[in-house]
């Protein structure tokens, strides 16, 4: 039975030929049996890292009328601060409060024939009280996107394909920040800060605060404790990398339970996902992989994995923020649109 998560090495790709092909090699392996690892090595300063974490304090510390200028219901592309308890995941509200900052970009002018998840494309909303959080923020998205594309350039060689398979997809990549302060809620009997989910994404690198924890991941039956480890990452595939490999590569079940009362927890999710127009490239593995390949592991109780990325992006932010989607987007609740969008 795991015990804890692995751990690999990235610096190892920078290490001769033999030590990256054992990187390559621990990485499909792990991809494939856990779908969930500690990343060390990976290169991001310690100082941008404590930065980012500082910056995040003070931005919870802010008075409620500085949040809740730039509040998600002001997005329609469902940007900025969401209060606690206004986020659902299975229809359970998540106890969290958070910034989500995407790739920035102008809005793209809805017309007949558009798909509707180009409603996502738009700009952010940034707190005028905290100028500073941009920076740090923008710093980081950059970072942590260059890391993302070497992690995937090495799980295409891994698998046998073209070391740029990917390339195209993550072109002009529509990544997603979260920056989330989970409060203490639980007082001997856990209470549910994130409930149990897959990502529906491709990558995601997870920065957690030193010395917390909270962080379950479902292995074989069992959930595994993923507390903070000093100086890494840790890092999941989502349900768009399981469809690129046929199941090869495994989408995780993870939640996250609520610190205990009086504490509270920092935590900052960086999703690095293709365009929204995309459809992730479907790998053929070489016959001593197929044998591994099981299928998707989509829980059968939620709609199956779209293949277009922003299908499923949009489907998400809909239902995770009912609010929002009221606001701004009323026209894709109502029938028979509902259905075809929400599945």
């Amino acid at each position: 039975m795991l015990s804890t998560l692995p751990v690999l090495d990235l610096s190892l790709l920078d290490a001769g030929p033999e030590k990256a092909a054992e990187f390559r090699g621990q990485l499909r392996s792990v991809a494939h049996e856990v779908g969930f690892f500690y990343l060390v090595g990976h290169g991001v300063d310690q100082q941008l890292t404590d930065d980012l974490l500082e910056v995040s304090r003070r931005f919870f510390e802010l008075p409620a009328e500085d949040k809740l200028a730039i509040e998600n219901v002001h997005s329609p592309q469902f940007r900025g601060y969401t209060r606690v308890g206004g986020e659902l995941t299975n229809g359970d509200v998540d106890w969290r409060e958070q910034v989500d900052v995407g790739v920035e970009r102008e809005p793209v002018v809805s017309r007949a024939g558009l798909a509707d998840y180009w409603r996502l494309e738009g700009p952010n909303l940034w707190p005028a009280a905290l100028p500073e959080f941009r920076d740090v923020v923008d710093r980081w998205i950059r970072e942590l996107s260059v890391v993302s594309r070497r992690l995937l350039r090495a799980w295409a060689l891994s698998l046998g394909a073209a070391e740029d398979v990917f390339d195209d997809a993550f072109a002009e990549p529509f990544s997603l920040l979260k920056i989330v302060r989970y409060p203490g809620e639980s007082d001997g009997t856990a209470k549910q800060g994130v409930g149990s989910h897959r990502d529906g994404g491709v990558l995601t690198l997870l920065l957690v605060e030193p010395g917390k924890d909270g962080l379950q991941v479902e292995h074989d039956g069992e959930w595994i404790e993923a507390p903070s480890l000093p100086g890494a990452f840790v890092v999941n595939i989502g349900e768009m990398f399981e469809l690129a490999t046929e199941g090869y590569l495994k989408a995780t079940l993870h939640r996250v339970q609520s610190p205990l009362i009086g504490t509270d927890r920092v935590s900052i999710p960086f999703f690095f996902n293709p365009g929204l127009g995309t459809v992730m490239p479907q790998l053929t593995l070489e016959p001593e992989l197929r044998s591994g390949v099981r299928g998707l592991s989509v829980d059968p109780t939620n709609s199956p994995i779209l293949e277009t990325y922003g299908d499923n992006a949009l489907r998400y932010r809909l239902r995770a923020h009912p609010n929002v989607a009221e606001v701004h987007h009323a026209d894709l609740l109502a029938e028979p649109r509902r259905a075809s969008v929400l599945g």
